[in-house]
């Protein structure tokens, strides 16, 4: 549990940080509006909820100035996303009413949130900007943030789903009889790549069998990380899509994204690809092109405007599939901060 901690700024004013509350919620909605230009209030209940369902993966702190609200900070904690073997913080909202800027509050609440990762045993912040929130890039600068070598990848959906790519099938699989009229013939609308395997939406039935083959891929036991985004569509704490290959009864492939609405400042919804795996046995016959379709589709159909996903600068064979699949660099630039 996060605990108050009181100070004052350079006016004399008290300053007290303190847990986030539900009784925040207008106060918090009614700040980032003015902060954003567009009110967010669906965005932070859903974190709200989330925190009270789960408070062991968030941090959400509130600084308030003599005794009024003035500026909030949500943290999640990250688990096995984008293949993390030890768990960050990551900074996911941060704002101050503008009378109480330039002040100290930010700073006051990036501290709050620090004390709170290492209270937790936690020894790293991750967040992400775009290279044109210049207030933003100042912040962390001043906080001692340096910029991540992870990679940020986006891709635009619109753009995506109606120049699918159609597949060919392979030469050898094709019948050479011209006078067999069971045989697959050219045409204009070949199948597209998730027309090719067994998709189904992730479940938690699901979870057993796709944490053997995440360990077995990975090498590293990320079932806590699993259940939990699971347990989140399940339940109705976020927006998700999720889905599993399968191939002769089993698990083949799998991947897992989440619906963003309002994380670093984001206004219009945003997928985040958090992972995505395919058994080795099974490798080359598509499934992860076929799973990045699927969810390409749904997306589209829950009005989506990119997929972003973060990608370690060293797994140059994910790189270069998601590159193949239409990914490119992002504007938005991934930071990190080091707790000693």
């Amino acid at each position: 549990m996060a605990t108050s901690a009181a100070t004052q700024d350079d006016k004399g004013m008290t300053l007290r940080t303190r847990p986030l509350t539900a009784q925040d919620l207008a106060a918090v909605v009614a700040i980032d509006a003015l902060l954003e230009g567009q009110a967010r209030r669906h965005y932070f209940e859903r974190r709200l909820a989330a925190a009270k369902r789960e408070p062991t993966l968030h941090a959400q702190l509130a600084i308030d100035q003599n005794g009024t609200l003035a500026g909030y900070v949500l943290g999640r904690v990250l688990e096995g996303e984008f293949g993390r073997v030890e768990p960050a913080m990551r900074l996911e909202v941060i704002g101050v009413k503008r009378p109480a800027q330039a002040h100290g509050m930010g700073a006051a609440l990036g501290a709050a949130l620090e004390g709170e990762a290492r209270r937790r045993g936690i020894r790293e912040l991750r967040t992400a900007a775009t290279w044109r929130e210049h207030r933003m890039l100042r912040f962390l600068d001043h906080g001692g943030w340096s910029l991540g070598r992870n990679q940020v990848l986006d891709c635009a959906i619109d753009a995506m789903v109606p120049r699918e790519a159609r597949l060919q099938m392979p030469d050898e699989e094709r019948h050479r009889d011209p006078n067999d009229y069971s045989a697959a013939q050219p045409c204009d609308f070949e199948p597209l790549a998730r027309d090719l395997v067994d998709l189904r939406v992730l479940r938690p039935q699901d979870l057993e069998a796709v944490a053997r083959l995440d360990q077995r891929i990975t090498g590293r036991d990320r079932s806590a990380y699993l259940r939990h985004a699971l347990a989140e569509a399940a339940e109705g704490f976020a927006v998700r899509a999720s889905f599993a290959a399968w191939v002769d009864g089993s698990i083949a492939g799998y991947m897992m994204a989440r619906l963003d609405m309002g994380d670093f400042g984001r206004t219009s919804p945003v997928a985040i690809l958090d992972t995505i795996g395919v058994d080795p046995r099974h490798g080359r016959k598509g499934i992860g092109r076929a799973l990045l379709s699927q969810l390409f589709v749904s997306l589209a159909a829950l009005r989506a405007e990119r997929v972003e996903t973060v990608v370690s600068h060293a797994d140059l064979n994910l790189l270069a599939f998601l590159s193949r699949a239409g990914f490119g660099p992002s504007e938005r630039l991934a930071f990190v901060k080091r707790l000693d």
